[in-house]
C-alpha cells in the first residue's frame, strides 16, 4: 500500500505545490518551519481543504483527481489524524472516547476492550481525558483513530504542547505503537531530532514547495539544498563558487576548499557541521586561521563562536563544537586554525523553483 500525492493549491501570497510519496509500513516525515505547508497538505489528504489541481492516490484507490473531478469526502477517505491537542472529547471517558470511531456498531464494545488492551490503557476505561496523563491521552487518541480503521495515519506536531520530560515518554510510547501500523504514516514536524527518531523517509517543505524525499540519513549526511541543511540543524553556511570539479571557494569564509562530495549544478553554498570543526596546529590544506569571539558553555560542550578570514557578520562566522575536556585545554587562545576536512564539507544548492 502507497499514499501518492501531487497537489497544488494557491492561497495568494502561498502557493502549495507538494509531491510525494510515503510507502507502506513506512513513517515519512514532512518537515519543514512554521508556515510552510505541512499542516495544509494534511488537510488536503484528509479531504478538510480541497486543492486547486493534482491528484491524492491511496494503493490504486483515487482521493482526488481534479482533472476527473473525484474529491471523496473525509469519512469516505479512510484517514487517520492525530491533531496537536489529540482533541478528545472532554466529557466523554476514555471507553466513549475510543467507541466514537467504531463504524460497526455490532463490534463496539468488543473493538473497544481490544484496542483498550492493546494501548495499555486497562483500568483507564471511565476516566475522563483531564485524568490521564499525556501518554494515556495520546494512546486513547490513537486507539480512537484505529478504531475506524484507517488506512493512512497522520500525526500533526503530536508532542507541541508537552513539556520536555512528557515528550521523551509520549514518544518512546508511539514509536513502539508506529511500528505496529500496517500503512504508510506521514508526521509533521518542524523538530529534525524527531524527525532523525521516529522516520525512516523524510520530505522537506520550503515556503510551500517539496523537495524530493529522501532517507533520513542522507538528509543529515548530505543534504542537497540549502533549506534541507539548515532544517537538519547545520550552523555554518557559506556561499560558495565552483573551482573545479573537486575545489570551491567559500566566499564568506575567504578560503579555498577541496569537497570529497559531487558538486551539484546550481552550487550557491556549502556548509559543515559545528563538530566536525577540528582545532588543529599550523596551516595547511583546507585549514584557515580564525579568531575566538564568543565561548558558550553548554550542558556537555562547549560552543566557540571564530571570525574568518572573511569577517565575522552573518555568515562569515564559523561555530565550532568540542566536548568540554577538550576545550578546556584551548581555552587561553585567541586565534586557532580550523580543519574543514573534505568530506564534511555539504556541497549545496537552492531549491529547483
Amino acid at each position: 500500500m502507497s499514499l501518492v500525492v501531487d497537489i497544488k493549491k494557491d492561497f495568494g501570497r502561498f502557493r502549495l505545490d507538494v509531491e510525494f510519496e510515503a510507502g507502506s509500513g513506512e513513517v515519512t516525515g514532512l518537515l519543514g518551519a512554521s508556515g510552510c505547508g505541512k499542516s495544509v497538505t494534511l488537510k488536503c489528504v484528509a479531504g478538510i481543504e480541497k486543492p486547486d489541481e493534482g491528484r491524492i492516490v491511496l494503493d490504486g484507490r483515487v482521493l482526488f483527481d481534479s482533472e476527473r473531478r473525484i474529491d471523496l469526502t473525509p469519512q469516505r477517505r479512510r484517514v487517520g489524524c492525530l491533531f496537536q491537542n489529540y482533541a478528545l472529547f472532554p466529557n466523554m471517558t476514555l471507553a466513549q472516547n475510543i467507541a466514537v470511531g467504531v463504524r460497526d456498531r455490532a463490534k463496539r464494545r468488543e473493538t473497544v476492550e481490544r484496542l483498550v488492551k492493546s494501548f495499555y490503557l486497562e483500568g483507564c476505561e471511565g476516566k475522563y481525558p483531564r485524568q490521564l496523563s499525556g501518554g494515556q491521552q495520546q494512546r486513547a487518541a490513537l486507539a480512537r483513530i484505529l478504531a475506524s480503521e484507517p488506512e493512512v495515519l497522520m500525526l500533526d506536531e503530536p508532542f507541541s504542547a508537552l513539556d520536555s520530560y512528557l515528550k521523551w515518554q509520549v514518544e518512546l510510547e508511539l514509536a513502539e505503537l508506529l511500528e505496529r501500523f500496517p500503512g504508510p504514516v506521514l508526521f509533521v514536524t518542524h523538530d529534525r531530532d524527531e524527525v532523525r527518531r521516529l522516520c525512516g523517509r523524510v520530505c522537506v517543505l520550503d515556503n510551500g514547495r517539496s523537495q524530493a524525499a529522501q532517507s533520513v540519513g542522507e538528509l543529515f549526511d548530505s543534504p542537497r539544498t540549502l533549506s534541507a541543511c539548515l532544517l537538519s540543524g547545520c550552523k555554518n553556511i557559506t556561499r560558495a563558487r565552483r573551482v573545479s570539479e573537486k575545489r570551491i571557494v567559500a566566499l564568506d569564509w575567504g578560503v579555498e576548499l577541496e569537497v570529497e562530495q559531487e558538486l551539484p549544478e546550481g552550487l550557491e553554498y556549502a556548509g559543515i557541521r559545528a563538530h566536525f570543526v577540528e582545532p588543529v596546529e599550523g596551516p595547511g590544506p583546507n585549514r584557515l586561521l580564525c579568531r575566538v569571539e564568543r565561548v558558550v558553555t553548554e550542558a556537555f560542550s562547549t560552543v566557540v563562536m571564530l571570525a574568518t578570514p572573511g569577517g565575522s557578520e552573518g555568515y562569515s562566522r564559523l561555530r565550532m563544537e568540542l566536548p568540554q575536556e577538550r576545550w578546556a585545554a584551548l581555552a587561553r587562545r585567541r586565534e586557532l586554525y580550523l580543519e574543514l576536512a573534505p568530506e564534511r564539507i555539504l556541497p549545496l544548492r537552492r531549491p529547483r523553483r
